[in-house]
């Protein structure tokens, strides 16, 4: 007998995130009996199903009650499970920040339009979460190295771990750009994270970046926005994967 549970766990394992849309990961979001199939499974070797409303794909994490044996198994606790450094995470902290955040608010924005446009049809149908990938900003990166390489190991230390996170899915690169990977919404608890960081040092940093990006000179031919206009006005942890 065909067990659906185990394939999905398998597949995530392997594939390391599955879209929203896969026949069986809507299974796991939309069908009660099986995703408590799945939650108990999975927390029986200390992991837990990785998925929020707004994310597009899901994926595996360490459960809360697991984190001491596994992250804290060495010498010294380490942060994460894909051995990234410090300035690895720090960086995709920075990315997470610079991407997810306004993306989010451009999310509960457009939630909240359609809402307000559907509340005076007599049969209206509830809308799904937007979730379409251009409301995600996109990061230049000679940009983000001019903002952030010096408190993150210098150039070639931030075109490294663009490269990792890259190779890992948690972004994607092209052309000069640095857009949204599978993974990226799901790196933190956004729940916990999006506060600690508005309100904490780096905050203030992504601020001084908005900032210096909107009083560059405007014929500057080398000057790009760390992220579009439009993000930056919708913007007011370690990795768990």
């Amino acid at each position: 007998m065909h067990d659906e549970t185990a394939s999905l766990v398998t597949r995530l394992l392997a594939q390391r995130w599955l879209p929203r849309d896969d026949a069986q990961a809507r299974k796991a979001l939309l069908d009660e009996a099986f995703r408590e199939d799945l939650d108990r499974r999975l927390e029986a070797v200390g992991l837990e199903l990785r998925e929020h409303p707004y994310a597009a794909y899901i994926g595996l994490a360490v459960t809360r009650r697991s984190e001491r044996a596994v992250f804290g198994g060495s010498d010294s606790w380490i942060s994460n499970t894909m051995q990234l450094d410090r300035d690895g995470v720090a960086l995709l902290v920075v990315i997470w920040a610079l991407i997810v955040l306004p993306k989010r608010q451009r999310q509960v924005e457009r939630q909240e339009v359609e809402a307000k446009a559907s509340q005076g049809q007599m049969f209206a149908e509830e809308k799904p979460i937007p979730r379409d990938p251009t409301l995600s900003p996109v990061i230049a990166e000679r940009t983000l190295l001019a903002d952030f390489a010096e408190k993150l190991g210098g150039k070639t230390r931030v075109n490294f771990n663009l490269g990792t996170l890259n190779r890992l899915g948690f972004i994607v690169r092209r052309k000069g750009e640095v857009a949204e990977g599978p993974l990226l919404d799901l790196a933190f608890d956004y729940e916990r994270t999006a506060r600690r960081i508005l309100d904490g040092a780096l905050g203030d940093l992504l601020a001084d970046a908005a900032t210096r990006a909107a009083n560059a000179p405007a014929n500057a031919a080398d000057d790009e926005p760390l992220y579009d206009t439009d993000a930056e006005s919708d913007a007011e942890g370690t990795a768990d994967v």
